[in-house]
């Protein structure tokens, strides 16, 4: 079984009147990439939510929103009186030698920096513990649906190796034409230089074994088989990221795949491996979603 690096997940819960709500985000990513949006009170254990779901959600471009209201209300504010008192005598001696009214000195003094501020307490350990399993079972619901993205990816992928499977099959009977293709077209072209009663028939035979041997996919067409094999065993196998293995392997499958193109040499077998590369390149569309 498949997972999507693709995902959402939510949670919510009401601890010590304090209402949590978690929503976790997750899109494609190479490595384990984590941006948050933490509750102030949640900013001591940023490192610890970084480490938990990096151990639950594994890769990803991770985005995580955690905020807490108390009582309905926002998280309760501050007043930094000695500040504003700061602010207020500053602005009446400016507004005294301006001769400016002092109007709404009051509305202006409250934007003024810092003077209002959320209450920087940190929560408790016990209450934390609580909002760690919001946490946790968001990401469960993330991975949730992950599996459900992943067996879309399941069958897309598993369709597009078979069509290249199915596609190397065509090319066998197609073999046989290519080499009586090319004796001809040697022996033709021995016979208008040199012509016919001059042809040295063992020396014939060699350049084309020669030609044969050149052109020859046999090992190719074997480990492409293998190849194949191994991406749909690999599918199968127990585990949750399978996403960069996959990569490397459909890597090789290309390699494979490049080469028959340049071995071919019949038009026919050009557009099968035409096709295989359409194929291959839906499929590693579809890998870079998988986890």
């Amino acid at each position: 079984m498949l997972y999507s690096m693709t995902g959402f997940g939510r949670a919510e819960a009401t601890i010590n009147n304090r209402q949590v709500v978690v929503e976790i985000k997750s899109l494609n990513g190479k490595q384990f990439e984590l941006t948050t949006k933490l509750a102030p009170i949640l900013r001591s254990y940023e490192l610890d939510i970084r480490n938990m779901l990096n151990q639950l959600l594994m890769r990803g471009t991770i985005d995580i929103s955690v905020s807490i209201k108390q009582e309905g209300a926002s998280k309760p504010m501050i007043v930094n009186t000695g500040l504003a008192v700061f602010y207020y005598q500053s602005m009446q001696q400016i507004a005294s030698q301006l001769g400016i009214p002092e109007d709404n000195i009051l509305s202006t003094l409250m934007r003024m920096p810092e003077v209002v501020a959320a209450d920087q307490d940190v929560l408790p350990e016990s209450e934390w513990e609580e909002v760690k399993k919001v946490i946790e079972l968001a990401a469960e619901h993330l991975m949730a649906h992950r599996k459900n993205e992943g067996e879309s990816l399941y069958r897309d992928l598993n369709t597009r190796i078979a069509n290249i499977e199915s596609l190397l099959q065509q090319i066998l009977p197609l073999e046989g034409e290519r080499t009586d293709k090319v004796r001809n077209k040697l022996t033709a072209y021995m016979q208008d230089m040199i012509g016919k009663e001059n042809i040295d028939n063992n020396r014939l035979e060699q350049e084309l074994i020669y030609y044969i041997e050149r052109m020859d996919f046999t090992e190719e067409k074997t480990r492409l088989r293998q190849h194949c094999e191994y991406f749909h065993e690999s599918v199968k196998k127990d585990g949750l990221s399978k996403g960069k293995v996959l990569g490397f392997t459909l890597q090789e499958v290309g390699r494979e795949i490049n080469t028959l193109g340049a071995k071919a040499n019949q038009a026919n077998i050009q557009q099968l491996v035409i096709g295989m590369k359409d194929e291959l390149e839906k499929a590693k569309e579809q890998v870079l979603n998988v986890l």
